[in-house]
């Protein structure tokens, strides 16, 4: 089993492929990320000489590029963990956010549809649901809940979703997608509220 890890060197992508790597070593771990400022290959200093993992320098929105790499490695599976995902960075320039998060995306899916995949899985997160009243706990997202985006990060991250559930519905497919809640823990990145308040003190 072979499978393209991108945004690998970012928080949570990170320790994914510090997962999968571990527990899965009949499995070939392929960590495509383009090492923005949230990328850090230090988090991946663990794994990096391990015989079932890689490392590609690369950006998901490259269509070239990332074609290329399909077709050299032959991935079975993809889970897309690359993005740009903080908000106010979204908004004091959008248009990272729509050619990473979306354009990436479509690329990836494309890149799929063309070389044949088992399974794409695309990270989302819950902010595409938008916000809860303070005083509702009564109140939770669900699956069904609408898309309700409130800044230029959870849009383009909902227009990616869709065009990963429209590829399905379109072209068959096989994939899944995860809205997570915030996440916290090991490499996480110190512009984070956890980070930056422990380093603040």
């Amino acid at each position: 089993m072979k499978i393209i890890v991108t945004g690998g060197a970012g928080f949570i992508g990170g320790n994914f492929v510090h997962h999968m790597v571990n527990k899965y070593p009949e499995y070939q771990i392929i960590n495509l990320d383009l090492l923005t400022y949230a990328g850090n290959l230090e988090t991946l200093k663990p794994v990096e000489d391990k015989p079932n993992y890689k490392f590609v320098h690369g950006d998901i929105a490259d269509r070239d590029f990332v074609f290329k790499l399909f077709e050299e490695e032959k991935p079975d599976i993809v889970v897309n963990f690359a993005a740009e995902s903080h908000v106010d960075r979204s908004i004091t320039d959008p248009e990272a956010f729509v050619r990473t998060n979306v354009m990436g995306t479509t690329t990836l899916l494309d890149a799929c549809r063309t070389y044949g995949i088992k399974r794409y899985h695309q990270v989302s997160t819950d902010e595409v649901y938008g916000d809860l009243p303070l005083d509702r706990p009564d109140l939770f997202f669900t699956e069904t809940t609408p898309l309700h985006t409130s800044s230029p990060y959870s849009s383009s991250k909902a227009s990616a979703d869709l065009f990963v559930l429209a590829y399905h519905r379109t072209y068959g497919l096989p994939v899944t997608v995860s809205r997570c809640s915030n996440n916290y823990g090991p490499y996480h990145f110190p512009e984070k509220l956890i980070p930056l308040m422990i380093s603040r003190a």
